[in-house]
């Protein structure tokens, strides 16, 4: 399964299948389920292997904070030393209130408004990361309206083909993401001519779970190609490198990216430029780490089909229902036994389901599964469709547990919602 990662921190202790020291029907006694459960040591394991192979250059390693939000990974990450790449204010709330400062902080995005752009300045975060050249004007004018001036990074697309599900590229050509490459060196030289802009650095992002390193060694050679001409033209405060995230790993027979190999891939190409390189990886470091807890509500056959009714829905885990994702699916205490059914959630939709014609080891109502891979786009996804109140998520480390999302109440469904509403007049 390479490196391992499928199974990073979770192994059966007498059959029962638990994470690291915790059986995880221990968990699901406390937590109640449906509960995200991460693997501290996982998570720490990812980080280190990644840092290490990146430690023959400047680097850092700012984690995609959109592939799990909790406060207890932010917090875990930044004791290891990361930095966060951001993509909303929200998210900036977050990573602040976990104890990031502004210069761990990069703020990433197509769709950035101008509130955002002021809280990002007024935290005096790293890099602003600027999609087009509209943001770019925009940034310019709340930075001066500031005082201020603005660091920025040119996201460039470098329009490199990669093999990865659609929803998920996103250094194509004509895609929504980034600054055309055709275009990247006449925004530079407008970002250089500004009076509230610096022009700090250069950033792409290819898209995500890949394999394969010959669209990052690509898409680093066209950043450095605009890097060498701006360096010509007088852009003396070019800093940094940002080469995104987006390594893969294993959900079922995936190819995991092997930290190393990458590493070896794009290394020698940034150490040539004298920039400071920074990696944003958020699904490398949490997604195998994570794993849903869910009970068996129901057993029943129709239409020649087994199903597997649990109590995590599509609100709870969209990722096989958005991107017909695989995730491996098993019973915390086997029974004994085969059979093949759908595995399917109470949401009222036909697409409310985590895996389908499934080869699953014989589960009878009441018994708890685990639903593998689940530490990415998982909690930061789920909804509250058909009204359902969002799980609980909890972080493990040893041999000691702690709930770290309380579950939702009813009461959290309306809370938001005055019961008289204060009306206006147009």
């Amino acid at each position: 399964m390479g490196e391992g990662v499928l199974s990073a921190g979770l192994a059966r202790v007498d059959g029962v299948l638990a994470c690291e020291g915790v059986p995880l029907d221990a968990i699901a006694a406390v937590a109640g389920t449906p509960a995200y459960v991460y693997s501290g040591g996982a998570i720490r394991e990812a980080y280190e292997r990644l840092s290490r192979a990146l430690a023959p250059v400047r680097h850092r390693v700012h984690y995609s904070v959109k592939a799990n939000s909790s406060l207890a990974v932010l917090r875990l990450l930044r004791a290891l030393g990361a930095g966060v790449d951001i993509v909303s204010g929200g998210e900036l709330f977050r990573a602040r209130r976990a104890g990031f400062e502004g210069k761990d902080i990069v703020f990433s995005g197509v769709g950035k408004t101008e509130g955002e752009l002021r809280e990002a300045l007024a935290a005096g975060i790293l890099l602003v990361n600027v999609e087009s050249e509209s943001e770019l004007r925009l940034l310019d004018r709340v930075a001066g309206s500031l005082g201020a001036v603005a660091p920025v990074a040119l996201r460039v697309n470098p329009e490199v083909r990669v093999d990865t599900h659609h929803y998920i590229r996103t250094g194509e050509r004509g895609n929504k993401f980034g600054i055309p490459y055709e275009e990247a060196l006449a925004t530079a030289r407008l970002a250089l001519g500004m009076a509230h802009v610096r022009l700090a650095g250069l950033d792409m992002h290819i898209g995500s779970q890949l394999s394969h390193l010959d669209p990052y060694r690509e898409g680093v050679m066209r950043l450095l190609e605009l890097h060498a001409t701006l360096k010509e033209e007088g852009a003396a405060d070019l800093r940094y490198c940002d080469i995104g995230g987006g390594l893969a790993v294993t959900y079922d027979t995936e190819i995991p990216m092997d930290a190393q190999a990458f590493a070896d891939a794009v290394l020698p190409l940034v150490a040539a430029s004298g920039l400071q390189l920074i990696v944003e990886p958020g699904r490398f470091l949490v997604g195998n780490a994570g794993v849903l807890v869910a009970r068996v509500l129901y057993r029943k056959r129709s239409g020649g089909r087994d199903y597997v009714i649990i109590d995590a829905g599509m609100n709870d885990l969209l990722r096989p229902s958005h991107y017909n994702a695989f995730h491996l699916v098993e019973a915390v205490r086997p029974r004994g036994g085969r059979l093949t059914a759908d595995v399917v959630g109470p949401v009222c939709e036909s697409g409310d389901f985590v895996a389908l014609d499934r080869d699953i080891e014989r589960v009878e109502e009441g018994d708890l599964l685990a639903i593998r891979s689940a530490g990415a786009y998982g909690y930061v996804m789920s909804s509250n469709y058909n009204s359902r109140p969002r799980a609980a998520e909890v972080m493990v480390e040893g041999e000691r547990f702690a709930i770290v999302t309380a579950r939702e109440r009813y009461e959290d469904l309306v809370r938001l919602e005055p019961d008289a509403p204060a009306w206006r007049s147009a």
